[in-house]
């Protein structure tokens, strides 16, 4: 995949990490190329629901604006992604002290993409694969 910002790993990065929601769960991007992105997030007891699994906003959160980053890597610089839809499938209960989502585009397209994510949650040195995402979003100009 080709990106059409030079400057797109930075832009991504600049991005992810200026997104309020994301700096409050504390999600960070770790990894950025051309179609691809991964992020953790280190889980906070607030993250937990009521069984003490981690809480499955948080993995949608993390699953779609990973992919919403590795779609962007493709966009120019004077356009930013929408997520248009999200479906996620919880594969079994999160359990752990961190969290690591790896987003790949399957389809990039002019107007409309569709990316992956799949979210691992990582106890002591086990990790686990605990929920997959397919993610259409579209491309906007930016503000």
């Amino acid at each position: 995949m080709i990106p059409r910002d030079p400057r797109f790993a930075e832009r991504t990065r600049a991005l992810f990490d200026a997104t309020p929601f994301l700096r409050h769960l504390g999600a960070e991007l770790l990894r950025c190329e051309p179609g691809r992105c991964e992020a953790r997030l280190r889980v906070a007891p607030w993250q937990l629901q009521q069984d003490g699994f981690i809480h499955a906003g948080v993995q949608a959160t993390l699953a779609d604006h990973t992919a919403g980053a590795a779609a962007g890597t493709l966009l120019a610089a004077d356009e930013v992604v929408l997520t248009v839809e999200l479906k996620i499938n919880l594969l079994r209960p999160a359990l752990g002290e961190e969290l690591r989502c790896a987003a790949v585009v399957l389809r990039p397209g002019a107007r409309i993409t569709v990316a992956e994510a799949e979210v691992f949650a990582r106890r002591g040195a086990e990790e686990k694969l605990t929920a997959k995402a397919m993610i259409t979003l579209t491309s906007a100009p930016s503000r």
